[in-house]
């Protein structure tokens, strides 16, 4: 593997410009989501280069699923190509999407800006760094080794930054990763180009809503206040619920480490009468209030079952009422995943591996994200296991201002990329199928 890893770097190398061109171009096009702008762009955009490459390319918009409209549809883009015979397939994945910009950036978010061997821009880490060089590691590889036998697939796929319901989770509704069309995929997400992850945490929302009684402000004691009771509810959670998921460690390598335990965040909240809008400057009226919703987004781990996490919180609301007053409540799913963990020995995992060995001289770091991604969908509607997530870019810039992905990173991931591939399609050093 040493031997084809350094041809295919060179060749890497030599697409350096190529690289940075491709990156800046992605940036450019704003694939914000919410709502879902420039989807299609996006994608005829990577098609048209693609095709010059000899993929067979498809545009597929993923028709009623959350989000899709006329104004903002979710298109997403698969390719693939041939090889001289048949034999296993090779699936890159990226997503498109882009979350909002946010405040506090000192460089054009869509501008695409190169500066001491970084490139700025809303993306850039998360994940169009890690789409460029998965297609140049791919196109490294053809011009190295163009007699293959399989088949290479790149899929640019939307909405997962809301969950990958238009993207993936339709794609593989559509069968486009059934292990028999493909038996290996690599979704290059910034998760450092030394390290391999192997999957990510469950998770669990939902919606609480208390319910009480509304009557004039200044006479409450007719009234039966909801916010009092989601406050109880919250009391129970701090003394309670908190304590007892931090107590929980999970045997999964999650980084970082405070995401070694069970989680809860607070989405939202909301109690009372809705937000005044911005063009109305009168006052409230005096009302106690007799509806609480709250979002929480709960993270489990391998260890935990999902029956388990929703139970434990029902327990902690029930206890509310039974320290307080009385009070109705609601608690509805919103949605669920399911930890998901490849093994160390799959396919996929050993390739890369190997690569990461040949390329920096030492064994990859293994680890789970804290947060979900496009394999849970892989793994449960594609029923795909051989899945992991491989890619350049630091973690913690993901939806940050300034977000940038290092030219040198790319560069080096593209390389691991390009030589797991010949992996894992049997490619000898001297190019030509084992």
């Amino acid at each position: 593997m040493q031997d084809i890893s350094e041809k295919l770097d060179q060749e890497v190398l030599a697409r350096r410009d190529d690289l940075i061109a491709l990156t800046q171009d992605l940036i450019r096009i704003p694939t914000l989501n919410p709502p879902g702008e420039c989807y299609r762009d996006v994608c005829e955009f990577l098609a048209d280069r693609l095709k010059r490459q000899g993929f067979e390319v498809r545009l597929i918009r993923a028709h009623d699923t959350p989000g899709d409209s006329d104004r903002y549809p979710r298109w997403n883009l698969v390719a693939r190509r041939e090889g001289a015979r048949p034999g296993s397939c090779v699936h890159f994945n990226g997503h498109t999407d882009v979350v909002e910009v946010g405040q506090g950036w000192t460089t054009d978010p869509f501008g695409g800006e190169l500066k001491d061997g970084l490139i700025y821009g809303r993306g850039a880490c998360d994940m169009k760094g890690g789409i460029a060089a998965a297609i140049v590691a791919v196109e490294a590889f053809l011009a190295k080794c163009p007699d293959f036998a399989g088949a290479i697939e790149i899929s640019a796929t939307a909405d997962e930054e809301t969950g990958g319901y238009g993207g993936v989770a339709y794609l593989a509704e559509q069968g486009y990763f059934n292990p028999e069309r493909v038996q290996h995929v690599i979704i290059p997400e910034p998760l450092n180009k030394d390290r391999i992850c192997l999957g990510h945490r469950g998770v669990w929302w939902a919606e609480l809503e208390t319910y009480g009684r509304i009557a004039h402000g200044s006479m409450p004691f007719l009234g039966d206040c909801a916010v009092r009771h989601m406050g109880a509810v919250m009391r129970e959670m701090e003394d309670v619920l908190y304590p007892a998921l931090a107590a929980r460690k999970t045997a999964m390598p999650v980084v970082p480490d405070g995401a070694r335990s069970s989680t809860l965040n607070i989405n939202s909240i909301h109690g009372g009468q809705d937000e005044r809008p911005a063009d109305f400057d009168g006052w409230p009226s005096a009302v106690v209030p007799d509806s609480c919703r709250m979002i929480i987004d709960r993270r489990f781990l391998a260890e935990e079952s999902l029956e388990d996490v929703r139970d434990e919180f029902r327990q902690v609301v029930d206890r509310a009422r039974e320290r307080g007053p009385d009070f109705k409540y609601r608690l509805s799913d919103m949605h669920d995943v399911l930890p998901s963990m490849t093994d160390r020995d799959a396919p996929v995992v050993q390739a890369l591996s190997g690569a990461m060995a040949a390329k920096f001289g030492k064994d990859p770091e293994f680890v789970v994200s804290p947060g979900t991604y496009d394999q849970k969908h892989i793994d449960r509607i594609g029923r795909l296991k051989n899945c992991v997530a491989y890619g350049p870019g630091i973690l913690d810039l993901a939806h940050q201002p300034d977000e940038y992905v290092g030219v040198n990173d790319m560069l080096d991931s593209a390389t691991v990329m390009a030589t797991a591939l010949a992996g894992l399609l049997g490619v000898t050093a001297d190019g030509e199928a084992g």
